[in-house]
C-alpha cells in the first residue's frame, strides 16, 4: 500500500468496499480491525451499512502500518495508538524495528507464562 492521498478524500462518508480498496484489504479485514480498535467508530445507515469519515480512514492507516508495515501484534498496536506517540507513516525505522522485536519477545515471555501455570 503506497501513502494515501488525502486529498482525493472528498466525500463525508466511505463505504466499507471503498475504504477496504484505499488499504487493499478483504472487507472481513476492516470489519475486524473495527471490532478490535476503539478508535474506529462507523457511522451506520438506517440499512445498517457501515460509514466511514475521512477520520476512520486516517485510523485505519495508523493501524496499516502499524500491523501490516512494521509487524505489530494487535496489543502491540492497541499499545502504541493509546500511547499517544506520533505514528511514523513512512518506512519503519531502525527503532521500531526494534520495539517490533521487543512486543513480539513479550508476546512470547506472556504465553510462556501462560503455560507455566
Amino acid at each position: 500500500m503506497g501513502k494515501i492521498n488525502y486529498d482525493t478524500i472528498t466525500k463525508l462518508y466511505y463505504s466499507i468496499g471503498e475504504v477496504a480498496d484505499l488499504f487493499d484489504v478483504s472487507t472481513s479485514l476492516i470489519r475486524f480491525w473495527e471490532k478490535e480498535f476503539t478508535i474506529i467508530r462507523p457511522k451506520k445507515n438506517k440499512n445498517g451499512n457501515r460509514l466511514f469519515t475521512p477520520g476512520d480512514i486516517k485510523s485505519f492507516e495508523k493501524i496499516y502500518v502499524l500491523v501490516k508495515e512494521q509487524g505489530f501484534t494487535l496489543d502491540g498496536a492497541k499499545k502504541v495508538l493509546k500511547s499517544k506517540t506520533p505514528i511514523d507513516l513512512e518506512t519503519p525505522s531502525t527503532s521500531s524495528s526494534n520495539d517490533v522485536v521487543i512486543q513480539k519477545l513479550e508476546n512470547i515471555k506472556s504465553k510462556l507464562l501462560q503455560l507455566k501455570y
